[in-house]
């Protein structure tokens, strides 16, 4: 369907400068809101945050921009905590009158660039702001999930939550830089707070052993369930399109096993324009009748995010 919106061509607001990554949908009855994760501009030495913000466009014109948020909606950690640098990205679930948000807090490193742990964050204003539920994260680090416990993915199906989520399986060094290899993961829970990982990566490998993977949202239809996510190698991916992120597909009867199949996604590159070299996390919902998908483009979202409709 093409591009919905540019951050970059967004005015007066300091925190969102570039980059609207990990689009998640909340539908209102007029307007339907995207969450997503942006930047300012870079600090000295090249370092960076991230902040929440969203938009809403119009229900029945999804082109349309009716309002952009003017502050973050989730402030970021205190010294020390593990969302201090950054949060992003993020996943909304309604819960009753509430409205819950889980979502990657990074922090910073020394022999790597960062790390992730996922908190969990609640309005009580129909999603213009959200309080965290504590100053620690509700899922992070185990002896078989040691790092990079983010970009998590939320869903409730048969009065169960579950939660889909990357976790790290090592740092591998390229042209002299630490880049990582994660997984996808999944975890279950009755109640949205206390959960049960599976503890096994969800997902075979189709590119290599260091096939990165990440962004995987299920929906049910047709009486199975749907996985799309975003795959990519680990080395070269910044320079060599071919070898940057790509949407891929697998299928379920019931959550746990899944068969992967990406050459039914039904998306691929462009042959010019905003999603020519890359396409990546993917968001799909339902509004009205049909089906979309919100995904990023080229540079990793950095000019904004597009959509797609199943047909």
């Amino acid at each position: 369907m093409g591009k919905i919106f540019d951050p970059t061509e967004v005015q007066g607001i300091w925190w969102m400068k570039e980059f609207a990554q990990a689009p998640a949908v909340l539908i209102c009855d007029s307007f339907v809101r995207v969450y997503f994760s942006c930047r300012p501009l870079p600090e000295p030495m090249g370092m960076v945050c991230s902040y929440i913000g969203y938009v809403d466009l119009d229900r029945n014109d999804l082109f349309k921009v009716i309002n952009i948020s003017k502050k973050p909606v989730l402030g970021l950690g205190d010294k020390g905590a593990f969302d201090e640098f950054g949060t992003m990205p993020i996943s909304i679930i309604r819960d009753g009158r509430r409205i819950l948000a889980y979502y990657g807090g990074w922090t910073r490193c020394e022999s790597v660039p960062f790390n992730i742990a996922i908190g969990l964050a609640v309005s009580c204003d129909n999603g213009d702001t959200f309080t965290k539920a504590g100053n620690g994260p509700l899922l992070s680090f185990t002896p078989d999930e040691p790092f990079l416990v983010g970009v998590p993915k939320i869903r409730r199906f048969n009065n169960t939550w579950y939660l889909w989520y990357t976790a790290g399986k090592k740092w591998i060094s390229v042209d002299g830089k630490p880049e990582a290899v994660y997984k996808i993961r999944m975890a279950s829970s009755v109640d949205g707070l206390t959960w049960k990982r599976v503890n096994r990566d969800i997902l075979p490998d189709k590119l290599d052993e260091n096939e990165a993977q990440a962004s995987p949202d299920v929906f049910e239809f047709g009486g199975r369930y749907h996985m799309f996510f975003c795959y990519r190698y680990t080395s070269d991916f910044r320079k060599n399109s071919s070898r940057g992120y790509r949407i891929g597909y697998a299928v379920s009867s019931d959550l746990f096993l899944w068969e992967r199949d990406d050459a039914k996604a039904g998306i691929n590159i462009s042959e010019s324009g905003w999603d020519s070299e890359m396409v990546s996390f993917p968001h799909v919902f339902s509004l009205d009748g049909a089906t979309y998908m919100f995904y990023l483009g080229n540079a990793f979202g950095r000019f904004g995010f597009g959509a797609a409709k199943l047909i």
